[in-house]
């Protein structure tokens, strides 16, 4: 069995009831959302001041982003392709909220990832598991990852 396979398998233990299923179809993107918006917060400065042709794409979300990517690829490339999509979109909505919110990006991203974790938390109380990233952390980067393989099935794509 391959590697990604094992690790969804894993993961999908501890998420079989219905009301910790729909909670994570929204609350782990919102949390991947919220860590890329928190990133993305941090100044550019380094990037950008030795980097010229860089300044406008160069920020920290985009290099964790690559580094996640990379993870993913080791996993499964072509799961990697949907998730560089995903990351594509949370950072270009990183990216707008930055630029037209009144709130700031990282006030932003706090509240949501507090909210999203309450949420989660409930949904494993429910669920009567604990998350499982406390048997491992890569099941953070994972979370991801399983809702997407859904994607991939509904849609008849291998992954």
């Amino acid at each position: 069995m391959r590697r990604i396979d094992e690790l969804l398998n894993e993961y999908g233990e501890s998420h079989q009831n219905e009301t910790n299923k729909t909670i994570h179809w929204i609350c782990v993107p919102a949390i991947f959302f919220s860590i890329v918006g928190l990133i993305y917060s941090i100044p550019a400065n380094v990037l950008t001041n030795n980097l010229p042709f860089l300044h406008g794409f160069a920020n920290w979300a985009t290099i964790a982003l690559l580094i996640v990517l990379f993870y993913y690829v080791s996993l499964s490339p072509t799961l990697a392709l949907g998730m560089f999509f995903f990351s594509a979109v949370c950072l270009a909505l990183a990216n707008f909220l930055h630029l037209v919110s009144p709130i700031p990006l990282w006030l932003l991203s706090v509240i949501i990832f507090v909210v999203a974790w309450i949420f989660q938390f409930y949904g494993h109380k429910v669920e009567g598991k604990k998350p499982s990233f406390f048997k491992d952390i890569q099941f953070l980067l994972i979370g991801p990852a399983w809702l997407m393989h859904f994607i991939y099935k509904k849609l008849g794509l291998a992954y």
